[in-house]
């Protein structure tokens, strides 16, 4: 089938042709023009022209889209979930939870627009401020640049989309070339709920065209961007002066104490490492273990691996589907390669088949292992031993990124002990570091990014503070 891009509230063709795969069988499933840089501007044009009418749209109409949405989002559930499966390669299942979590994300969205406001401020605090009547508002950056990844090719657009149209501003939304087509959907939705001209606008191409051209653009007001942290770093480097929200990854880490049920933490963490292949920025990479439970754990662990289904993603059956591409595959294949090739050991996995990479367990590896050091976005997860709690945190700690961590133990000494000392984004407690409601704050330390999303916190990364001061004598 062939796409549009949307411009100005126009479904616009033209231009070199962008080829959408399913990433299992290799068939194309769709196309979409890659945007040229007249049409770049067009977008940024339009969102720009379309500002006033966001902004002083009142917060109940903008709830009515939001809701419009999310119910049509569920009407055509199947329809997504199938579009997932298929370009991105996740299981269907998992797909439908995806879909699922979309609908209710737009769903918050449309709650926290009629929330959104500030606060009466005490001028008179200070002598220089007597006589005078302050509060201070919030209203929308403007023009928001959303660039989203592959691997959540409905909900993370959500992420970006929902909460800035709740507050009020318009998007020029590039979504990832290898997945482009559920964002294409979700975009016909938001103009059938009533979204007006311009205040979405779709293009997709390239990262070092249409990518870079977005981002330098000194219209816009705000980019929203998920993906790799070079690619944040230059982001960073070069967008100017303008807010920037970046999720940019983890090395997963996950800690078992002794006193855990090793059974339930071996199969949460056999679907937290390994569903979506892996392709999930807190996917479960590290496992630490005490020593006295490790072994137990080990086996536990790669039974519940060797348990998973792999194969077509579009049957309902399925675990595990394909990597996003065949190069993704190199890539890891080589990483496992390099950490046998130093001492680690396969106890499951290590095997491919085009574009599957099977769930693979790791063991006997070192700190400074790629697959253990960096982000793998792979199908691969490593056991590790640790003398103690402690030395489990400690490993666990010890990382560039800071995303989330998981942490299972029924000691509640050892939760709080593992909250004071993680330096991550989120502390997930007897789960995987894969939980996510929503609606809460959800962002990275260190290099794992800047800002946070979750609707209401990325509505104030997507606003300004608006200081009104009167004098009343």
């Amino acid at each position: 089938m062939d796409y549009k891009l949307l411009i100005d509230g126009q479904w616009v063709s033209g231009g070199t042709i962008l080829e959408v795969k399913n990433k299992y069988n290799g068939k194309i499933i769709g196309t979409l023009p890659a945007a040229s840089s007249e049409m770049l501007d067009a977008a940024i044009a339009a969102a720009e022209r379309a500002e006033d009418a966001m902004a002083e749209m009142p917060a109940h109409k903008r709830a009515d889209i939001l809701l419009k949405t999310a119910a049509l989002i569920r009407e055509r559930a199947d329809d997504l979930a199938k579009t997932i499966a298929a370009e991105a390669g996740k299981a269907l299942k998992f797909a439908r939870a995806e879909v699922d979590r979309a609908q209710s994300t737009f769903t918050i969205a449309a709650e926290e627009a009629k929330r959104m406001g500030g606060e009466v401020f005490p001028l008179d605090a200070v002598p220089s401020g007597e006589g005078y009547f302050g509060f201070w508002t919030r209203r929308p950056v403007g023009v928001i640049a959303a660039i989203s990844p592959f691997n959540f090719p409905l909900n993370l657009v959500a992420h970006k989309v929902a909460p800035a149209l709740a507050a009020g501003n318009t998007l020029v939304l590039k979504p990832a070339t290898t997945t482009p087509l559920a964002a294409v959907k979700l975009c016909e939705i938001l103009m059938e709920a009533g979204l007006p001209k311009g205040a979405i606008n779709l293009v997709a191409g390239s990262g070092a065209t249409v990518g870079e051209w977005l981002i330098t653009d000194p219209r816009v007001d705000k980019i929203t961007f998920t993906g790799s942290p070079p690619v944040g770093a230059h982001i960073l480097a070069v967008a100017g002066i303008k807010k920037v929200t970046l999720e940019l990854g983890n090395t997963s880490p996950v800690v078992v104490a002794p006193d855990a049920d090793l059974d339930f933490v071996a199969k949460r963490c056999a679907v937290g490492a390994f569903y979506n292949s892996g392709q999930v920025c807190i996917s479960v990479q590290r496992i630490y273990s005490e020593k006295n439970v490790f072994e137990p754990f080990a086996e536990k662990f790669v039974q519940a691996t060797e348990a998973l289904v792999v194969g077509d993603p579009l049957d309902e059956r399925v675990d595990v589907g394909p990597m996003i591409d065949s190069k993704e595959v190199d890539r890891i294949e080589g990483w496992v390669n390099e950490a046998q090739g130093s001492g680690a050991k396969v106890l499951t996995g290590g095997k491919r088949d085009g574009t599957v990479y099977y769930p693979t367990v790791l063991t006997s590896v070192e700190a400074d292992m790629k697959v253990v050091a960096e982000e793998t976005f792979a199908p691969v997860a490593s056991v590790i031993q640790s003398d103690d709690f402690e030395s489990a945190l400690q490993q666990a700690n010890d990382s560039k990124f800071g995303l989330q961590v998981g942490v299972f133990t029924n000691d509640v000494n050892r939760v709080f002990r593992a909250v004071k000392k993680l330096n991550f984004g989120g502390v997930i407690v007897n789960d995987t570091p894969n939980f996510r409601a929503d609606h809460m704050p959800y962002g990275g330390n260190r290099q794992s990014g800047l800002g946070r999303e979750g609707v209401k916190f990325a509505m104030e990364d997507m606003t300004n503070i608006q200081m009104v001061a009167i004098r009343t004598s």
